[in-house]
């Protein structure tokens, strides 16, 4: 093996080539400077090839599966429907490659280098890339941002390893439709692959240890989305703890789960474990360069996404930043902002999110149960989503939209929907929250008709008289309802 001991010099040193890490190398690259880029397998990171993109790709054709099995409700005949998981893979892989390919053409455009392999610190900036081949080069940056994500958590359960279970990683390269798909977890990742299975025919069970789905989200939203997995007969094991597995994913899998202090057995043919993540940090050798990390092994960062160690910086999941994909983004943005002279922080900053089941759920900013705890006076605003016009003309009114506004400032401080087109509907309220616009501008502004967005004119229609502050000619169709009066359970219709 060739070992090279001479350090090679660089402007900056990156570990990863994830969001932050990719926008980074592509934009100081481009400037001039000499950045190389260290990718164990992934070119573009998590998103494009195992996470987001593809995911939502499969999940796409789990619509349109759904879709045609209910094609007579809007006046088209159908024959037998039959799903070719080999062809949804296809579909899927052709948009990865295309991205690739996209990646590689703008490390090649912006002058950053690009290397295959995996990296580990021996000494302050500095690090150790082991290449494909082999062979190993030593790498100094004046900077050294590290991005190297996070990966799927399978848990100390007895018979798990041993039952080789999907994670979402291989639950995209299915090309069989699972018999009965069981899901350890009832997070995003878990939920948007349990309605996708289910809709290309899967027998689905979603076992979850607390005792609603999307426990950290007011009980509304818990609500609506299990009526929803109820509507399309997903089962929900919940307040569940799974105590032994047995078998193989993929052949036939059994679950011991203890629910409400007694045991039961779940038999199905397919595993997914979809119950958290972990950083990528334990074979990095991060104390050999000064970098600390939590008790549960993130890199340890300040608000101006430094480390420990001077010159070190860590951007997006591994960074403990929320996993979204626009955050690390937005990481990048703040180390950008750093290393040009800037002070930009991510203290304060919005985080918005989408939960990509049919229909979707999306949060801005404070909830209900967020602003109770803290103590925040707002008033609320809530209407169904069969309420929206444009929801009407699609068939799709299951769901709900809400909005919490400051009493005094009349500033919105949240928005939650569940239903059809939640997560660009939300991004319209998050603009207007970055603008720190009222809440009327938004009742009072002459949205398209008929669109989802339009919504926000009726949800905002709805204000008392004495949160006023100006005058519309449209009268109030709803009431809403003070902090201290309960929400009122909008049902699925």
């Amino acid at each position: 093996m060739n070992r090279q001991m001479t350090p090679e010099e660089y402007d900056l040193v990156i570990l990863g080539s994830g969001v932050g890490s990719k926008l980074a190398a592509w934009t100081f690259a481009a400037q001039g400077r000499r950045v190389v880029v260290i990718e164990r397998k992934y070119i573009g990171g998590s998103c494009p090839n195992i996470a987001c993109m593809p995911s939502k790709n499969v999940i796409h054709s789990a619509k349109i599966a759904s879709y045609l099995r209910h094609s007579a409700e809007f006046g088209i005949g159908r024959g037998n429907i039959a799903i070719d998981m080999g062809l949804v893979r296809k579909r899927k892989r052709r948009m990865v490659s295309a991205s690739v390919d996209a990646h590689l053409e703008e490390f090649r455009k912006s002058g950053a280098e690009l290397v295959l392999g995996s990296a580990q610190f021996v000494g302050a900036r500095t690090v150790e890339a082991r290449l494909l081949d082999g062979s190993t080069r030593t790498l100094r940056g004046k900077d050294v941002i590290i991005g190297a994500g996070t990966r799927a958590a399978l848990e100390s359960i007895p018979g798990l390893a041993e039952a080789q279970p999907l994670t979402h990683v291989e639950a995209l390269e299915l090309d069989e439709i699972p018999e009965h798909l069981i899901v350890i977890g009832g997070g995003y990742i878990g939920l948007e692959f349990a309605q996708a299975m289910r809709r290309f025919g899967s027998h689905v069970s979603i076992v979850d240890r607390n005792d609603r789905l999307m426990h950290r989200e007011d009980e509304d939203v818990s609500t609506a989305l299990a009526s929803l997995f109820g509507d399309e007969g997903i089962e929900l094991v919940l307040n569940a703890r799974v105590r032994e597995i047995s078998g193989k994913s993929g052949e036939q899998v059994g679950l011991i789960i203890e629910q409400y202090g007694l045991n039961r057995i779940l038999e199905g043919s397919h595993l997914l474990v979809a119950a958290g993540r972990i950083p990528n940090t334990e074979d990095l050798r991060l104390d050999l360069a000064g970098v600390e990390v939590t008790e549960r092994g993130y890199i340890k960062v300040d608000e101006r996404l430094k480390t420990t160690a001077t010159g070190v910086w860590a951007v997006g999941e591994v960074a403990g930043s929320p996993q979204f994909t626009h955050i690390s983004a937005d990481d990048f943005r703040v180390v950008t902002s750093q290393l040009t002279g800037g002070d930009r922080v991510t203290t304060g900053r919005q985080v918005a999110f989408c939960l990509f089941t049919d229909p979707e759920f999306a949060r801005i900013g404070l909830n209900e149960t967020e602003a109770q705890k803290r103590g925040v006076r707002y008033r609320l605003f809530k209407m169904p989503m069969a309420e929206v016009l444009r929801a009407q003309t699609l068939s799709e009114t299951k769901g709900f939209m809400k909005a919490l506004v400051a009493p005094d400032s009349h500033c919105i401080l949240g928005f939650t929907a569940v239903g059809v087109g939640a997560g660009e509907v939300m991004s319209a309220v998050q603009i207007a929250m970055l603008g720190k616009l009222p809440w009327m501008a938004l009742r009072d502004a002459a949205l398209t008709h008929p669109t989802l967005t339009e919504g926000l004119n009726a949800l905002f229609w709805s204000a008392p008289a004495e949160a006023e502050a100006l005058n519309s000619s449209i009268p109030s169709r709803r009431s809403v309802q003070p902090r201290d009066q309960p929400a009122v359970q909008v049902p699925f219709h």
